[in-house]
């Protein structure tokens, strides 16, 4: 990866999904746009704050798709990341915006 971008496993659309209570919302229902968590293959070089492995927030509408021996991924800069899920508890919580 060059620059500031990132290279982040597409989460898969499995179509249907449960909500928390065991209810089945079907692939069709209109939803309010939501942001997606994905996990991190690549990072440019002058990407300062995010590393490989790292589990990441983001816009599913703003990356560009790119698609790498027949597995879909994302292309987007740092910029674009709301937050970052890791292991790293300096902070003491986990979870970084």
């Amino acid at each position: 990866m060059l620059h500031d971008r990132l290279l982040v496993r597409q989460p898969s659309d499995d179509g249907e999904r449960r909500s928390s209570s065991g209810i089945v919302i079907p692939a069709t229902a209109q939803m309010a746009s939501r942001l997606c968590w994905g996990d991190v293959l690549g990072v440019g070089n002058n990407v300062r704050n995010i590393k490989i492995g790292d589990r990441v927030l983001f816009n599913p509408e703003d990356p560009l798709e790119v698609e790498i021996q027949g597995d879909a991924y994302l292309v987007m800069r740092e910029r674009d990341i709301h937050a970052i899920a890791s292991e790293r508890t300096e902070q003491g919580t986990g979870l970084y915006l």
